[in-house]
């Protein structure tokens, strides 16, 4: 485990202290529940009030981190896989299926060292591919479903979805409130603004943001 830095004497100690007695806990808490996944290699860190359902489809190939309140349902088709050094922050949401029936949804795939903050969600009823490396901030919402609404005469509800995925490539970091919605694909090592709605693809290396979002500049102009 990494030490605080920045800080000195006792400041430092009560950190570092505080920081293992955390750990040492959700580690408890992962060992207990380690057998319920369908494979568990590595380290397993659960916070308090995680909610987590159909754990025989999920998996994960190293250590892995899921804070306080965060929910895991792993009910789907093509199962939820995280690799190593993978982190799912405070309150947030994998969601491929309905609690209550139906069709079960397709997949997550999550690559290592990826990191969801806080407060995200993630709807992978459609399936959903994150590389490695990826950070999505606080808030991020993914989609990866629509709802068809076509003929005006029939309820939409009626209409049924279409499922068709999202996927972000490796070393992207999507900003604070983003969404994603279905059928986009944001290339490798792109950066999205805060607050952006993505709803077309986003080329390699590329700065987009807006509503619908949009690129902006390539990051290979940032370089002097």
């Amino acid at each position: 485990m990494a030490r605080f830095t920045g800080l000195s004497g006792s400041d430092a100690r009560a950190a570092d202290a505080g920081a293992v007695l955390r750990a040492g806990t959700m580690l408890a808490r992962g060992l207990l529940r380690k057998p319920a996944f369908g494979t568990s290699d590595g380290l397993l860190f659960l916070g308090r009030g995680t909610r987590l359902s159909g754990l025989r489809h999920v998996h994960h190939t190293g250590r892995l981190v899921i804070e306080d309140g965060a929910e895991v349902q792993g009910l789907s088709a093509g199962g939820i896989h995280f690799g190593a050094e993978v982190s799912i922050g405070a309150r947030s949401a994998i969601r491929p299926s309905s609690y209550y029936g139906g069709t079960v949804g397709e997949r997550l795939r999550m690559g290592d060292r990826s990191s969801i903050a806080t407060g995200c969600y993630i709807g992978c009823s459609g399936p959903v591919d994150i590389g490695a490396d990826v950070m999505l901030g606080p808030g991020v919402q993914l989609h990866a479903e629509n709802h068809r609404f076509a003929d005006p005469e029939a309820p939409i509800k009626a209409q049924g979805v279409e499922r068709l995925g999202i996927v972000i490539e490796d070393d992207c970091w999507i900003g604070a409130g983003s969404i994603v919605t279905a059928g986009v694909r944001i290339g490798r090592g792109s950066v999205i603004g805060a607050g952006s709605v993505v709803t077309r693809d986003v080329p390699p290396r590329s700065i987009a943001a807006g509503s619908p979002a949009r690129v902006l500049r390539s990051r290979s102009e940032l370089v002097a």
